[in-house]
């Protein structure tokens, strides 16, 4: 597929995937700074993920995502692996990709997917 005609809307996996991303950036900010990601840096991260996965979205999809993220992330703080640093940059590859080998970022994927797929059924409901 010519990249420039990608379509502009993720498929469920990759947009929970692109979720579990961006939620595992928000931790390991956390972790190392003890703030958060501002806004700025999360549609950064979004389109570092768009890019090295070959994969485009809407202006509106990434700051959904990256909104849902900011939402999402105080939720995994309660796992003591997912406030140390050093666990976390485990997390990643050494291509800066999620290593989904890893249970951790099994559960966290799993998570987001759930979210997504809730939050999907819940738009449809309210229609």
């Amino acid at each position: 597929m010519n990249p420039a005609r990608r379509p502009e809307h993720l498929d469920d996996e990759a947009r929970a995937e692109l979720l579990t991303y961006l939620v595992a950036g928000q931790l390991v900010a956390r972790a190392r700074t003890g703030v958060w990601l501002e806004t700025t840096h999360l549609v950064e991260s979004a389109q570092i993920w768009l890019a090295s996965n070959g994969a485009n979205c809407s202006w509106f999809e990434r700051a959904h995502l990256a909104r849902v993220s900011a939402e999402l992330a105080p939720s995994f703080l309660n796992a003591p692996a997912l406030s140390d640093a050093a666990t976390l940059a485990q997390l990643f590859t050494d291509g800066g990709r999620l290593d989904y080998r890893s249970p951790i970022v099994g559960e966290m994927f799993s998570v987001c997917q759930q979210l997504l797929r809730r939050s999907i059924w819940k738009r449809l409901a309210d229609k």
